[in-house]
């Protein structure tokens, strides 16, 4: 049976099935250090967005020629060179059913947040405040949102949109989607000008880079409200700060950011951003569904 490293930790029941199957668990948290040498002495690792398995990991653990398969627990895969282990024989998969609807959910709670001053009135109140007529916010009920990226996390999204209300529009890189005909495709530059809010549902890709930028924001309709669970990077962190200082953004909700743990000041301490630690995918339920399909993974891959 495998020898298998959980750098960033596995749902309790998932751990214990693997056990049971027969597998090795090591589960440790490593520094970049440590994981150079312990990717040597294993067939198998789960990561999640912390571990980054770079081209340094990958040629230490050929050292060996041990490392058969990379599993990412969640959807984005960019924390892993796998271009570069796959053409080494090392196979690279992810979960990206498992969260969907987990991340979907805190996209739109971070909509309510912003829309209603929940994140910040919050921290006026604890403040001994009563702000109550500063905070008059507005409806999502009649708003459009506009969603960049069309996978199953930006679908679920559109549903739940759509349910409460909302107008939503789509740009999706592959372009329009066989389908989805509840939802509207249209152009990148239409869906900058014409959404009330926007959130982001692309991978980080290091080639492309940031894809909001400034020329990206002087496109948004004055007020529009930003959110990214998606990928830190995707967004230009000065840019939007930028954009939230002169009023363009009326506020932006953010999970995840270029840096994390991020130690931008002054985005985290700026009275228009509402943020969340990269939560995503943390709820009870969408850990289990993670956990049961990464035994599934390992069942089909590695028994």
């Amino acid at each position: 049976m495998a020898k298998i490293l959980v750098s960033d930790g596995i749902e309790k029941s998932a751990a214990e099935e693997l056990k049971k199957m027969g597998h090795v668990i090591v589960d440790k948290s490593c520094t970049p250090d440590e994981l150079l040498r312990q990717v040597q002495a294993v067939d198998a690792m789960i990561v999640r967005s912390a571990t980054k398995v770079t081209r340094e990991v990958i040629d230490s653990a050929l050292k060996s020629k041990r490392l058969k398969l990379i599993i990412r627990g969640g959807v984005g895969v960019d924390n892993i060179d796998v271009s570069y282990a796959e053409a080494n024989g090392i196979s690279v998969t992810n979960t990206p059913n498992a969260s969907s609807l987990a991340v979907a959910e805190l996209a739109i709670g971070h909509m309510f947040a912003l829309a209603r001053y929940i994140y910040i009135s919050n921290v006026s109140m604890r403040d001994g405040k009563w702000d109550k007529k500063k905070y008059e916010g507005i409806e999502l009920s009649g708003k459009t949102l506009g969603l960049i990226g069309f996978g199953r996390i930006a679908r679920e999204t559109g549903k739940m949109a759509k349910a409460i209300g909302m107008k939503v529009i789509y740009n999706s890189r592959s372009g329009r989607k066989d389908g989805c005909e509840e939802f509207e495709y249209v152009p990148m530059e239409e869906l900058l000008a014409n959404s009330d809010f926007i959130s982001l549902h692309i991978p980080y890709d290091k080639e492309q880079g940031t894809l909001i930028g400034q020329k990206e924001f002087e496109k948004m309709k004055d007020g529009v409200f930003l959110v990214n669970c998606a990928r830190g990077g995707v967004v230009d962190e000065e840019a939007l700060l930028s954009a939230l200082n002169f009023g363009k953004v009326a506020a932006a909700a953010l999970d995840v950011y270029e840096q994390e743990p991020t130690k931008n000041e002054r985005l985290c301490m700026h009275d228009k951003v509402c943020l969340t630690p990269h939560i995503g995918a943390s709820t009870i339920e969408a850990q289990e569904r993670i956990g049961k399909e990464i035994v599934e993974i390992i069942k089909s891959r590695l028994n």
